[in-house]
């Protein structure tokens, strides 16, 4: 299974990032249609101690798979083949969005990094919804009570304006919801412009309660609802999250997104200003994301759910993550770089650690 480093290196570090997530990710899902999903499925699945409560949901995992994998619900039940305790789909978006012109990913291998300017690529709403909807059938015939999580992520289309943001995001939420174990609102992403001035606890207080009140109603019963905040917020921008966040008795925050930060990277400047602007995930962030999260937990108490993103490669990674306050942990990046058995051999450190 460590031979996937160096297929990446030979197969993969020389061609287009963008190219080589399509395909990658194509063939996740053609070894799920051709039937090696239910071989992958005993190898990977993940040791009955790691299931975790939260959210009112049962986990099979703790750690689970980012946002940003798969935007458009193609391919959850084929994730769920890996070993992920949850899929976040997304972001996705009221309407179709080509997002930005390419090329708009880019890795930064010697600092196991990528930098993205996607701009929320996806299918709109109305198209990806049915899409979740079969998956969760799917993973329920599977799996029973013991399925693996979908959590949807949801964001604002580009060309709607601020001042009408909250109005596309229940365009969203009202397509969404019914499928969503959990929703989670993005208003974190550096692609998408303006976006992160919602973060504004004024402008946020306001779209988290038409979000979650307008949730619950489509759904007919509650639906977790989370926000993902950004690396860049200042300690004081982050406490007044956190006392949103329990005011509003908001069940989550996911911490962190991307960064807009190039600070302390190992690859060339030159190259990494060819890149361009976007957003940095991967190892830079470990040292930020354990920042925001202890800062939270020690915010919020035990009133809110963390779940804990950036940075995370390792079984040893996501465990410092739960001793530091995390509920659930998040990975993608390290993804890319690892391979299929990523989340499997996290899963097996995570349990021998446990016995």
């Amino acid at each position: 299974m460590r031979l996937y480093p160096a297929f990446f290196r030979a197969a993969f570090s020389w061609m287009d990032a963008e190219r080589a997530h399509r395909i990658g990710f194509q063939l996740i899902r053609a070894a799920h249609r051709c039937g090696a999903g239910a071989v992958l499925r005993r190898l990977t699945r993940p040791h009955q101690s790691l299931a975790t409560q939260a959210l009112g949901l049962s986990f099979p995992s703790p750690f689970g798979l980012a946002a940003g994998f798969d935007k458009e619900g193609h391919g959850i039940e084929a994730l769920a083949d890996l070993g992920f305790g949850a899929v976040e789909i997304g972001t996705i978006t009221g309407s179709a969005q080509p997002g930005n012109a390419q090329p708009r990913l880019f890795r930064l291998i010697e600092d196991r990094a990528v930098i993205n300017r996607m701009g929320f690529n996806n299918d709109g709403a109305a198209a990806v919804a049915p899409r979740i909807a079969a998956a969760r059938r799917g993973l329920a015939a599977r799996y029973g009570a013991q399925r693996p999580v979908i959590g949807i992520n949801i964001g604002k289309t580009k060309v709607v304006e601020l001042d009408d943001a909250t109005e596309d995001y229940l365009k969203s939420t009202r397509l969404l919801a019914s499928s969503a174990d959990y929703l989670v609102v993005n208003v974190s992403s550096p692609n998408t412009p303006g976006l992160r001035l919602l973060q504004s606890v004024d402008t946020l207080r306001p779209l988290l309660q038409a979000v979650g009140e307008t949730a619950d109603s489509v759904a007919g019963r509650h639906v977790p609802l989370l926000v993902k905040i950004a690396p860049d917020l200042s300690d004081e921008d982050i406490d007044d999250v956190a006392r949103l966040a329990q005011e509003l008795r908001l069940d989550g925050i996911i911490a962190t997104n991307t960064t807009i930060s190039r600070d302390g990277l190992a690859s060339d400047s030159a190259k990494v200003a060819a890149c361009g602007g976007g957003g940095l995930s991967g190892a830079p962030l470990k040292q930020r994301s354990l920042e925001v999260l202890r800062r939270l937990r020690t915010a919020v108490g035990h009133d809110v759910v963390l779940v804990s993103v950036g940075g995370v490669e390792t079984a040893g990674d996501v465990q410092q993550r739960l001793d530091a306050g995390a509920t659930l942990v998040q990975g993608y990046t390290a993804f890319l770089y690892e391979g299929p058995f990523w989340a499997s051999r996290i899963n097996r450190g995570l349990a021998k650690r446990r016995r």
